[in-house]
């Protein structure tokens, strides 16, 4: 499951082993309206999903996004990139807008342009890479856009956190600093974008989790 806006492209780098796996990529979907639940949305994730016990990853919102999808269906493994398993993991950045809900205050063509909010959220750097990686950043629905931030923001947790679950997170990611992750792999100078940049340790990371 890949990040907020973007698509399966994110996952181009990963390098397991076609022999051992079978890899399904997962896109979001418009949202039913804008008071749909989070776990709603997963359950109609979860349609998508046509094998057993699958492996679950998820990137960024796509790892909170996969976590909901686990309280559905019975997991192998989930297994979480850049993201966070709860409220208490969020930048205080995050809570303030949901205590301040400056969210709602993005208008609908800069939401659409995902790139002129990046630094809000992301950081005048992340801002850069945000511009640079364009082509991840394929999902430009609005409704879904404004949905999903919504959602990151206001998102506490699931009710049952799988019990199978591997954190991957990187020591220079600007959007959930490590400062506030508990229990991960932490991997060296990975920032937010670590999916494209350290995809190479990441694939080991996730082989070794399954094989070990």
């Amino acid at each position: 499951m890949p990040g907020l806006a973007a698509g399966p492209e994110i996952f181009e780098n990963l390098t397991l082993p076609n022999a051992i796996y079978d890899l399904h990529y997962l896109q979001w979907k418009k949202p039913l309206h804008s008071e749909e639940t989070i776990a709603n949305y997963a359950m109609r994730m979860c349609e998508d999903i046509l094998h057993k016990n699958p492996v679950l990853v998820g990137v960024s919102f796509g790892g909170i996004m996969v976590q909901e999808m686990s309280q559905f269906i019975t997991t192998k493994k989930v297994i979480l990139i850049s993201s966070v398993k709860n409220k208490n993991e969020l930048p205080k950045k995050f809570q303030l807008a949901r205590l301040t809900k400056i969210y709602k205050l993005f208008p609908s063509k800069v939401v659409a342009n995902f790139e002129d909010y990046t630094k809000f959220f992301l950081g005048k750097s992340l801002k850069k890479r945000a511009a640079r990686y364009k082509k991840y950043l394929s999902v430009r629905d609005r409704s879904y856009l404004h949905w999903s931030i919504y959602q990151t923001i206001t998102w506490k947790g699931v009710l049952k956190t799988p019990e199978n679950l591997l954190h991957i997170h990187g020591s220079e990611d600007k959007v959930f600093p490590i400062k506030n992750i508990s229990n991960c792999l932490v991997i060296e100078g990975g920032t937010h974008v670590m999916i494209l940049r350290e995809s190479k340790i990441i694939s080991e990371y996730i082989h070794e989790s399954l094989t070990f």
